[in-house]
C-alpha cells in the first residue's frame, strides 16, 4: 500500500530564487512570478507551524498559559523587507510563530526552562549559546529601544524523515510574554491602528514612541520590579515625563475610548465554537469583521482570496484554542489591561 501524499505545501523554489523575489519586492519591481514564489514560501511554513504548535499545546495543558499561533501576512513580510534592507527573505525567522502568555515572570521562565531542557526534537535552537542570550528582551533591551519586553526563541526546522526534507531549514519564532508585557504590546498595536503610525516598527512620532518607552518603564517597575528603557529616572521624574508626553499625544486618552470589535466577537461566540477564524480590520473606520469557519482549509481559502482582492485591509487567519480574544487582543476594543496597569503604576510609583 502506498502512503498518502502530504497535503502540506512544499517549498517550490530554490533559496536563491526566494531571495531574488524578496529583493524585487524591496525595489518595487516585483513580477507576478515573484509574488507566486513568495506566497509559496510563506505557505510552506505552515508545515513547520503545525508540527510545533501540536507539541507546545500539549505542554500548555494544565498550566495557566494562553497560547496562539499565526502565519505572517504577505503585506507584513513586504513591510519588513522594506524596513530592513539587509534582510534576505530566506533568513526571515518569524514568518510563522507561536505566542505564549503567562501570568508572571516566574511562570514564564519556569515553563521556558522546562520546555528547553526536556525538548527531544532535533530542530536547531539559534544563538542559544550566546551570553547574554540576545533574544531575551526582558534581560537585554530590545535593539530598537522601543520598550518591548518578552523572550523569543528561534528554531530552524530539521527534518526527521526523507518525506520532510523539503522543509529543512525553515524557521519559526516562539514568543513568551507576561500578561503585563502583552498588555503593553497590545496597546502599541492599537495605537498604531488609530494613528496609522506603526509605532511597533519605529515609524511613529518621537513623542508617541516616548509615550510607550515611558509606559514600558512604569509597567516594568510596578508590575515586575524591574526596569526597561529609563532605569536612571526616579519614580517622580518618570511620572512627570510621562504626564508631559501624554499631554502632547493624548495616547492614553485615545486608548480609553477605542471601540473596535466587542459586538462582533460577542455575536461570533454565540454561534458556537469555530475551528478557525479570519479577522478583517479596516483602519479607515476602525471596524473589525470576524468570519468563523468549521475547518482550517475553508478559512485558508477565504483568507488567501480576500488578501489578493483587498490589499489595504488588515487580514489575519487564526486558529486558537479557546481564548481568541485574549491572544489577539490587538484586534479588539479591550485595552482594559493596559489602562489598568498604567493607572496602578501611577499609584504605586508616587
Amino acid at each position: 500500500m502506498t502512503k498518502p501524499r502530504s497535503r502540506q505545501v512544499r517549498p517550490g523554489s530554490s533559496r536563491s530564487r526566494v531571495n531574488a523575489a524578496g529583493r524585487a519586492v524591496r525595489a518595487g519591481v516585483q513580477t507576478s512570478d515573484d509574488i507566486e514564489v513568495i506566497e509559496n514560501w510563506r505557505k510552506a511554513h505552515n508545515k513547520v507551524l503545525n508540527d510545533w504548535q501540536a507539541s507546545l499545546r500539549a505542554k500548555c495543558k494544565n498550566r495557566e498559559v494562553t497560547f496562539a499561533q499565526r502565519l505572517k501576512r504577505r503585506r507584513t513580510i513586504f513591510d519588513k523587507l522594506a524596513r530592513q534592507p539587509g534582510m534576505e527573505l530566506c533568513r526571515m525567522h518569524d514568518i510563522v510563530g507561536c505566542r505564549l502568555i503567562f501570568p508572571d515572570m516566574e511562570s514564564l521562565y519556569d515553563f521556558r526552562t522546562r520546555f528547553l531542557q526536556n525538548r527531544r526534537s532535533a530542530h536547531e535552537h539559534l544563538k542559544v549559546d550566546r551570553d547574554p542570550y540576545p533574544y531575551d528582551y526582558i534581560q537585554v533591551q530590545h535593539p530598537t529601544g522601543s520598550g518591548y519586553r518578552g523572550v523569543h526563541d528561534i528554531f530552524r526546522y530539521v527534518a526527521r524523515s526523507q518525506e520532510s526534507k523539503p522543509w529543512d531549514g525553515l524557521q519559526i519564532e516562539i514568543q513568551y510574554r507576561t500578561e503585563a508585557q502583552h498588555a503593553w504590546a497590545t496597546a502599541v498595536e492599537i495605537a498604531g491602528a488609530i494613528t496609522r503610525s506603526e509605532t511597533k516598527f519605529g515609524k511613529g512620532s518621537e513623542a508617541e514612541k516616548d509615550f510607550f518607552r515611558l509606559s514600558s518603564e512604569m509597567i516594568a517597575r510596578s508590575a515586575e520590579g524591574m526596569s526597561s528603557c529609563y532605569p536612571e529616572l526616579s519614580n517622580t521624574e518618570l511620572i512627570e515625563r510621562f504626564d508631559e508626553i501624554e499631554s502632547k499625544t493624548g495616547t492614553l486618552r485615545h486608548l480609553r475610548h477605542v471601540k473596535m470589535a466587542e459586538t462582533a466577537y460577542t455575536e461570533m461566540s454565540k454561534q458556537g465554537e469555530s475551528k478557525a477564524m479570519v479577522l478583517v480590520f479596516r483602519p479607515e473606520n476602525l471596524t473589525l469583521a470576524i468570519y468563523g469557519f468549521a475547518d482550517l482549509s475553508s478559512a485558508s481559502n477565504y483568507y488567501f482570496g480576500r488578501e489578493r482582492e483587498n490589499s489595504e485591509e488588515d487580514i489575519v487567519l487564526v486558529r486558537v484554542a479557546g481564548e481568541l480574544k485574549k491572544a489577539y487582543e490587538n484586534y479588539f476594543s479591550d485595552t482594559t489591561n493596559f489602562i489598568h496597569l498604567m493607572d496602578r503604576s501611577r499609584e504605586l510609583l508616587k
